[in-house]
């Protein structure tokens, strides 16, 4: 029953219309950094909105019942890695402010709710091992981007902590890399009892 849901055209249709959204507002919010980061960085910066603009694609695609295995592996792997590091970061804000404003807390469930996304439709990607490749280029060259040239998003209140973030984001690029290969490519290859 779950599967049929996933695959039901409307129920692809809105969550296609939530994420396009979610991704222009995404593109908004990240706005005011922008505006002052140098050229050859922009396409770097925006990391959230990027992974749902990527996940936004797949639907496009899937509703018409075709694949974009690289947009898959881009999406599965940046929607949970941005959707976690999102959540971490805005209950780390916390715990070093002890409050948040009230839209971080729709950042909280909306950036869960990335990450859950993209695991749901891991059954359904045609990736194979060179899209993971590729995917997980882009993904680490992309916390090279953040940390060594300092274009990671900015919170205010965890600047002190940019070398501890920049770590827990590399392991945290590997976790999504391994978990998008074990959900698509190693899924694959289990034979079946």
């Amino acid at each position: 029953m779950f599967k049929a849901l996933l695959l039901d055209k409307r129920f692809l249709i809105l969550l296609f219309v939530i994420n396009l959204f979610g991704t222009i507002y995404g593109y908004e919010w990240y706005g005011w950094q922008l505006e002052k980061t140098p050229d050859i960085f922009l396409i770097f910066v925006p990391d959230s909105p990027t992974a749902s603009l990527f996940f936004t694609i797949f639907l496009f695609f899937f509703i018409f019942k075709k694949h974009f295995p690289l947009i898959e592996a881009l999406a599965i792997i940046t929607l949970f890695k941005y959707g976690v590091w999102a959540v971490v970061m805005n209950v780390l804000t916390l715990w070093i402010n002890g409050s948040l404003p009230p839209e971080a807390y729709m950042l909280i469930v909306s950036h869960a709710a990335m990450a859950i996304q993209g695991l749901l439709y891991a059954p359904f990607y045609k990736i194979r091992v060179v899209h993971i490749v590729i995917a997980a280029i882009w993904t680490l060259h992309n916390d090279i981007i953040d940390y060594v040239f300092g274009m990671m998003p900015i919170y205010s209140s965890l600047t002190d902590y940019m070398n501890e973030i920049g770590y827990f984001t590399f392991w945290l690029s590997i976790l999504s890399i391994f978990i998008a290969y074990r959900m698509t490519i190693s899924r694959k290859n289990k034979p079946s009892l």
